[in-house]
């Protein structure tokens, strides 16, 4: 027994010596991040505060000079969308925090999220969420923002209470339709307020404990500008900005098509927005949520696309429209809501 014991001593205080002689080894020697037994070094780089990091598909466009939908920022409390044409004042006192995620593939955007800042000496908080929905990729069964909110309204979880049934609301002096919902469990109110502007449904979403607050925050949404065009049940561009037409990439206005070559394996639905000039060209290309490499293989087919001009009142006009590369599962949507699958 004693010769076992032994024998342990020796080969633990074997094994302490060689780990520390391996504790003891210069930098020069030491294994390097980069791998179980790498070597190869490479500079950490920091992940700035407030911002989350998703390999893989992404938003992306063909031009850095067109404004997107996503591009919206606050600068000096002042929230601003160029692509949407929306100019808020946010209220004193409050900011943005955090930049909302990337586009899904299904057209969804986080505008803005809004609430009070540090130093915020109010006495109930809240919270302002600006988001779009693009009415081309939209999976629910709604055609514009009006219906869009009547769609919200009806097929709400069961714990929640309608407080205001949709209206309409003018925010500006632009028609907004509008409805307010609440959780009792929660002790949380709703008051959700939507437009359409370039054929996506804008909605303006505000949520506190204090209904007060809600009321004030929305009274003060009325030194919010929004284009002329925006409207529950309009909204489909025009004027300074391309007429924006679902569908227009149909068989009959196609007059030359080239398909997209995929060099790689990948099976997400690619959502894209295109703009075609008065002579029918593609001239700027939006992608929603695409791998490089099926971004680099889409725009290498979308240049060689040719369409007929789209003629209003005499003159071409250009046209921004959305194409769905690959398959999706879309539910069937009824021919009244002027969506086809």
């Amino acid at each position: 027994m004693r010769s076992q014991f032994s024998r342990f001593l020796f080969t633990l205080a074997w094994s302490l010596s060689i780990l520390s002689c391996g504790l003891r080894l210069d930098a020069q020697d030491a294994v390097k991040n980069g791998g179980d037994f790498s070597d190869n070094t490479h500079p950490l780089t920091k992940v700035p505060e407030g911002v989350i990091l998703v390999k893989g598909a992404w938003s992306s466009a063909s031009d850095s000079v067109t404004p997107l939908p996503e591009g919206g920022s606050v600068t000096n409390n002042v929230f601003s969308n160029q692509y949407f044409g929306i100019t808020y004042a946010l209220p004193p006192g409050w900011t943005e925090k955090y930049k909302g995620p990337p586009p899904s593939d299904s057209g969804r955007y986080v505008l803005a999220q809004i609430g009070p800042a540090d130093a915020y000496k109010g006495p109930t908080r809240g919270n302002i969420l600006i988001t779009a929905q693009d009415m081309f990729f939209t999976p629910l069964p709604v055609a514009n923002a009006f219906e869009l909110i009547n769609y919200t309204k009806d097929n709400l979880q069961s714990y929640y209470k309608v407080e205001l049934p949709p209206t309409e609301l003018k925010i500006g002096g632009h028609a907004f339709r509008f409805f307010a919902y609440e959780s009792p469990v929660a002790e949380l109110h709703w008051y959700v307020a939507a437009t359409q502007i370039r054929c996506h449904a804008v909605e303006i979403v505000l949520t506190s404990r204090d209904t007060k607050l809600l009321e004030s925050l929305l009274l003060d949404m009325n030194k919010m500008k929004v284009p002329e065009e925006a409207d529950p049940t309009a909204g489909t561009g025009g004027g300074a900005v391309p007429v924006c037409v679902r569908d227009y990439a149909r068989d009959e206005n196609v007059i030359a098509r080239v398909d997209p070559v995929f060099t790689e394996k990948t099976f997400n639905p690619v959502a894209v927005r295109i703009i075609i000039d008065k002579e029918g060209k593609v001239k700027h290309i939006h992608f929603l949520s695409a791998f490089p490499g099926q971004a680099k293989a889409i725009t290498d087919a979308l240049k060689q696309w040719k369409f007929k001009p789209l003629v209003q009142d005499g003159h071409p006009t250009e046209v921004e429209t959305g194409i769905m590369f690959g398959r999706v599962s879309r539910p069937a949507i009824s021919p009244a809501s002027g969506i086809t699958e």
